[in-house]
């Protein structure tokens, strides 16, 4: 039964289980597939907001260019006039800190603060002169730039302050083209100039945060959140040291990301929980009924030569009388007594499955009086004691004198105490002696039926008691019996309010305990 039972298991796992598996390692790399798709596509969206945000960024600045380009053309014979026009554009643009006109050698160079800023000429112009000079490259960039009629906008490193950002484009003074720098200070562009773009954009979804990556310093952000915690960044084009970042208000598509594989993970291992779960309800159901099936078909069998047996007895005697083949008369009595014997053993047989049968359809009716477990065990002596004799036992019996009466069904018990004595006769062996002790408690009457034969192992005395079911090992195996015996006896005690426990050392011996509950006078019928 065992290999039958592996080759179910071993198949339910195969047929339910590795689909299961497939299904589930399919969905999970599929939807890691399309988070990573989605991801990218979110990703580029985010990277989309950032552009608009340095487009917008470099089409102002690129504007300012323009105007002082006009301011430039329109006072090119005044130059008084030049410095109050700039002057005036200044006043309008309190990011800018200076603008400044430089030729191509970087000589001659002209600075027009911002009036918002304490200017320190010497300061600036050193300043302007190191920060041309360490760009030479840029610059000639630009006048190639300007060769091919395009003029471009170019951010400087400035390695010389922490704070200002330069940003130069060629135009034209006097016929000549000079290098004109705006220098910005990055915190008021962004808070002034790129806020009210950055808060159309971002409404009420997105976190964007301007950072100097290398002080650390947040420049603006339309939303107090850590900046460090903000992952996804560009450069800002037009701030060699700035980058610009945004999350997502409520999550970050990280979050979303985890939070859905995580659910799916989670919904996965309840399905997984559960099919396995369902897989060992369904394995250990056919195990159940497997078991089953076999102690039947151990049951019929059983039954079988346990019915073969005293009717081959009956028959082989009466038909040995019956062709009168014995003459003598203590022969014959004993032949009859042989059949007498068989008879009454069948017909325990017989009425031990019939009342099983009604037990477990709940026909047996009981008719409960009056009685007590000492005059019940003194009439099932009167005739087992010779039986018990022929067998070789010696009795030793102990009756409590104050006997508690009970409210039974006599032939119920009597039933039950059988079914114990015939057990402390078949499972015996050698050491062939029968203890019976009746007693009371607070409680319960109680009788115990005691032997020192083969006893029980532990890990079988709580399914002994279980219907059909018979030890497999030992003395036990070789005795024949229907396996419904100490059911019925258990059926019997319930039935009766009562309970049986059985305390047993393998090959020590067994105590089985009957007790029924003591009688009151008032206690109902059941």
């Amino acid at each position: 039964m065992n290999n039958t039972v592996n080759k179910i298991g071993l198949i339910l796992l195969v047929i339910i289980l590795l689909p299961a598996i497939v299904l589930t390692s399919y969905q999970f790399f599929s939807i890691s597939e399309d988070e990573r798709i989605i991801e990218e596509i979110y990703g580029n969206q985010l990277n989309a907001i950032l552009f608009s945000v340095n487009q917008y960024s470099e089409d102002v600045v690129s504007e300012w260019a323009d105007q002082i380009d006009e301011i430039i053309r329109d006072t090119e014979n005044n130059p008084s006039l030049l410095r109050t026009r700039i002057v005036s554009f200044l006043n309008s643009h309190n990011s800018i800190n200076l603008i400044f006109l430089a030729d191509s050698l970087n000589s001659g160079n002209q600075v027009f603060p911002s009036p918002f800023i304490k200017y320190n000429e010497e300061r600036n112009s050193d300043f302007i002169f190191k920060i041309l000079d360490s760009s030479r490259t840029i610059v000639s960039r630009l006048y190639n730039y300007k060769k091919a009629d395009y003029r471009k906008l170019e951010p400087l490193v400035n390695n010389i302050t922490d704070k200002d950002v330069v940003i130069i484009f060629l135009t034209e003074n006097k016929g000549l083209t000079s290098i004109c720098g705006i220098m910005l200070n990055p915190k008021q562009f962004s808070e002034q100039v790129l806020s009210p773009k950055i808060q159309s954009i971002a409404q009420n979804e997105f976190i964007i945060s301007i950072l100097n990556e290398n002080t650390g310093e947040i420049l603006y952000q339309n939303a107090n959140f850590p900046g460090e915690l903000i992952k996804h960044r560009r450069p800002l084009w037009l701030v060699p040291e700035g980058t610009i970042g945004i999350f997502l208000k409520d999550s970050s598509i990280e979050e979303l990301v985890n939070s859905k594989k995580n659910s799916f993970i989670i919904i996965i291992s309840l399905l997984t929980v559960s099919l396995v779960a369902g897989v060992w309800f369904v394995f250990a159901n056919i195990k159940k009924e497997l078991k089953l099936a076999q102690i039947k078909s151990d049951f019929v069998s059983n039954v079988s030569h346990e019915l073969r047996t005293p009717l081959a007895l009956i028959s082989m005697f009466a038909e040995t009388l019956e062709m009168g083949r014995v003459n003598s008369d203590d022969k014959k009595n004993e032949y009859y007594k042989i059949i007498s014997q068989e008879t009454n053993r069948l017909g325990r047989i017989v009425n031990t499955i019939l009342n099983f049968s009604k037990m477990e359809a709940g026909k047996r009716k009981f008719n409960f009086i009056e009685t007590d477990l000492n005059s019940i065990i003194d009439n099932i002596l009167n005739t087992y004691k010779f039986h018990l004799q022929n067998k070789g036992f010696t009795l030793s019996l102990d009756k409590c004198e104050n006997q508690k009466a009970i409210y039974a069904d006599e032939e119920a018990v009597s039933e039950a105490l059988i079914n114990l004595i015939d057990n402390a006769i078949k499972y015996s062996g050698d050491k062939k002696e029968l203890f019976i002790k009746t007693g009371f408690d607070n409680q319960y009457s109680f009788i115990e039926i005691a032997d020192k034969g083969i006893g029980v192992k532990e890990e079988d005395q709580k399914k002994i008691f279980d219907k059909f079911y018979r030890v497999h090992t030992g003395l036990v195996h070789n005795v024949k019996g229907t396996g419904l015996g100490l059911t019925l006896v258990k059926q019997i005690a319930e039935n009766h309010k009562g309970s049986i426990e059985l305390n047993s050392k393998f090959g020590k011996g067994s105590t089985f305990k009957l007790k029924f509950p003591i009688y009151n006078g008032n206690t109902e019928k059941n």
